[in-house]
């Protein structure tokens, strides 16, 4: 049968956010206890005291919040340079059997271009291409026929280079993302590869993206 302290580490477990904040002492314990009483009740199928689950939630150990900020923070020392570009635009298209055609032609008519901003992510639906704006005439032209999602400009990035050892660790995306989220910047695109992280948002929200992250890794 499950305690009432295994219920409530399963259920704080689910939200990282919560558990943090919890760790951090912005959470009011009894107002959380309240809120979480009938999943706790659920869970266990019986009435369970506000009381017993405020007991529960002063029991739960610090030690996974601890554990991933301490190795997160070490991975953001060993980072490297922060590189921001701006004047960007973005586009999603639908997946279509000719939309990979177009994209080899936009590759082909790009490749010496070396000063520019571009990128290109395949979903399962969808694809989306963030690129400087200076092709932007170019990429209405070559794929006038597909089928556009959405476009956004006025877009700025900022590339995180990440050491070999981020693929060990959890919680990299969530602890930066986190920061962002909490400043109320709105996040336009993720992209990923193995050892880099772009972060796009818009013009007027890259100096406080660029500050936060700045701070993430010095403080």
């Amino acid at each position: 049968m499950r305690t009432i302290q295994e219920a409530v580490t399963t259920i704080i477990n689910r939200t990282p956010f919560i558990e943090e904040a919890l760790y951090d002492k912005l959470i009011n314990v009894s107002s959380l206890a309240r809120i979480i009483q009938p999943d706790v009740e659920k869970a266990l199928k019986k009435e369970v005291k506000s009381g017993a689950i405020m007991m529960a939630i002063n029991r739960l150990s610090p030690s996974s919040v601890l554990k991933v900020r301490k190795n997160v923070r070490k991975i953001a020392l060993s980072s490297g340079d922060f590189i921001v570009r701006s004047d960007l635009c973005d586009y999603t298209f639908k997946n279509t059997h000719t939309l990979l055609q177009k994209i080899t032609q936009l590759l082909n008519d790009i490749e010496s271009k070396e000063d520019t901003f571009f990128t290109i992510s395949q979903g399962v639906f969808e694809t989306n291409i963030v690129a400087s704006t200076s092709l932007k005439s170019q990429i209405d032209t070559i794929f006038k026929n597909e089928i556009a999602l959405y476009f956004l400009d006025n877009l700025a990035s900022v590339t995180i280079k990440l050491p070999k050892s981020n693929m060990e660790q959890s919680g990299i995306y969530y602890f930066i993302l986190k920061q962002l989220a909490w400043a109320d910047i709105p996040v336009q695109e993720v992209i990923s590869t193995t050892h880099e992280m772009t972060i796009v948002v818009k013009d007027v929200d890259i100096n406080q993206t660029f500050s936060i992250l700045m701070d993430m890794k010095l403080n």
